[in-house]
């Protein structure tokens, strides 16, 4: 397990250097540079050759990348305590969407299998529909223009008090229980008509005990493996809703960095989001191991 967990971790440093080389690629020859821009408003040859030997545009571009990475990570570096005091927001808004969508989701795609063709069955998926098909954004507006706006019950901005949390935080798991419960309600529909559910029935368990105890666990595998990737989803949607509730975390931190182009800060978020995605990846292939026994006797082989 913990080699496994190690390997994960190193093959994670490549894909940092890869995501952080690329952006920094596009940036340096993107229109607006501000190295670039200011050699190429010198009035002579011989004073743009002085503002790059100054900023170091004469050296191979690993050299700068590697410069300008150094910068971002330094001990008093602004990028470095910027990103420490946004990133728990953001965090703080991600887990409670993630707790809104398992809370209410997999309880909703359950009991629509069970009940599948009834009345809940058809209204939850209805909704469910309309859910998936829609932007989070435009729900972001619809939420506050309704609930903070029109009947004032939570703030229109501002992650000071827990209700502030309540609105930003339903509109990023709006979309993703929608989908999820569709999930957990095909999932569960293909587990309960197993030869196994069917056998263990006859032998007279409850039928909530072979749902919870069989069906469901054994229904997990492809809903984890959605939940991971909708909460990457999350985790990157998280940026038009701190903008539209005025949320103080990286994704605001991060359009703020772009029109203003801070071009290091811009950089310290696009590693920040890549190693939160491997960090949730990371997380969702080890709760197989906790799930899935035949998955966890491969580790323990190895």
């Amino acid at each position: 397990m913990w080699k496994y967990v190690l390997k994960r971790l190193i093959i994670l440093l490549p894909v940092l250097f890869g995501a952080t080389f690329i952006v920094y690629l596009l940036f340096y020859f993107a229109p607006g540079n501000a190295d670039r821009s200011a050699v190429r408003k010198a009035a002579t040859p011989e004073e743009a050759e002085i503002i790059r030997e100054e900023r170091g545009l004469n050296d191979p571009i690993l050299v700068q990348y590697a410069r300008t990475m150094k910068e971002i990570f330094a001990e008093d570096s602004y990028v470095r305590i910027q990103l420490g005091v946004r990133l728990p927001k953001t965090i703080k808004l991600t887990l409670a969407a993630g707790v809104v969508t398992l809370v209410l989701a997999l309880p909703i795609g359950v009991w629509a299998a069970i009940k599948q063709n009834t009345l809940f069955d058809n209204v939850s998926m209805l909704i469910s529909f309309f859910g998936v098909s829609m932007p989070n954004f435009w729900l972001g507006m619809l939420m506050l223009l309704f609930f903070a706006l029109y009947l004032g019950w939570f703030p229109t901005s501002g992650s000071q008090t827990l209700s502030s949390l309540v609105l930003p935080a339903f509109t990023l798991a709006f979309g993703n229980m929608a989908f999820i419960s569709r999930i957990t309600r095909s999932s569960m529909l293909e587990t309960i008509r197993q030869d196994y559910i069917t056998t263990a029935r006859a032998k007279g368990q409850a039928f909530k005990v072979v749902v919870r105890k069989h069906a469901l666990r054994n229904a997990l595998i492809p809903i984890v493996t959605v939940m991971g990737l909708r909460l990457c989803e999350v985790f990157s949607g998280s940026i038009l809703v701190e903008l539209i509730f005025s949320w103080p975390g990286i994704g605001r931190l991060l359009v703020d960095s772009i029109n203003e182009r801070d071009f290091p800060m811009i950089l310290g978020c696009v590693i920040t989001f890549a190693f939160c995605f491997s960090i949730i990846n990371l997380v969702v292939d080890l709760l197989y191991v906790v799930i899935d026994p035949r998955i966890r006797s491969q580790f323990n082989r190895s």
